[in-house]
């Protein structure tokens, strides 16, 4: 049995290695050791996360896919979820989260009943979490359209302010005659800020 932690954060200005010592600390207390780390920074909300994808193709069956908290597995819609939790289930990979503690109990059973039991449980513990995770972001994204909205009536919404240091490099990089490619690579901005960067240099 193989232990790997995923770690994700949402966006590149956020720590996704964050709760790295928290999970080693956890596996270590268990007798554990991890070994593999996956780490991304991509939308839960989102089943486009080439790390988690790693991690699975990785996974023999009975691996452990360990996580802070089941927020950081997902916060994707119904479906997406079932499509996600059917890739875990048929490579017979247990989730484990430090959040949901009915998780731990499959790491150290060797009874198949109490095994069977505790899968069970923990699948529902899972489908729960993966729920109210997902509720979670659906509100955020709400009621920040409202403020945004709110801001718009006002008069007083200017946008995400411009991250003039990376537009900087970019612009420089596109004097240098990089290629687009290698641009989006290095500094992970979409081709549209690219384009409009192009009609100021």
């Amino acid at each position: 049995m193989f232990v790997r932690a995923y770690l994700r954060a949402s966006t590149k200005d956020q720590d996704a290695t964050r709760a790295r010592d928290q999970l080693e600390a956890f596996a270590s207390e268990r007798g554990l050791r991890i070994a593999a780390a996956y780490i991304e920074n991509e939308s839960g909300a989102s089943l486009k996360r080439p790390e988690l994808f790693r991690l699975l193709a990785d996974c023999r069956p009975g691996d452990v896919l360990l996580v802070e908290q089941v927020d950081r597995l997902s916060r994707l819609n119904k479906e997406d979820w079932e499509t996600l939790k059917r890739e875990i289930l048929d490579r017979q990979i247990k989730v484990v989260a430090l959040d949901l503690p009915t998780s731990y109990a499959m790491l150290n059973s060797n009874d198949e009943f109490t095994a069977r039991m505790a899968q069970a449980i923990n699948g529902m513990m899972l489908d729960m979490l993966a729920a109210i995770a997902r509720k979670d972001y659906d509100d955020r994204r709400r009621r920040q359209a409202q403020g945004i909205a709110k801001a718009k009536a006002e008069n007083k919404y200017q946008g995400r302010p411009e991250n003039a240091q990376r537009n900087a490099a970019i612009l420089a990089m596109l004097k240098r005659g990089d290629s687009w490619n290698s641009i989006v690579a290095a500094t992970g901005c979409s081709r549209s800020t690219l384009s409009r960067l192009k009609t100021r240099s």
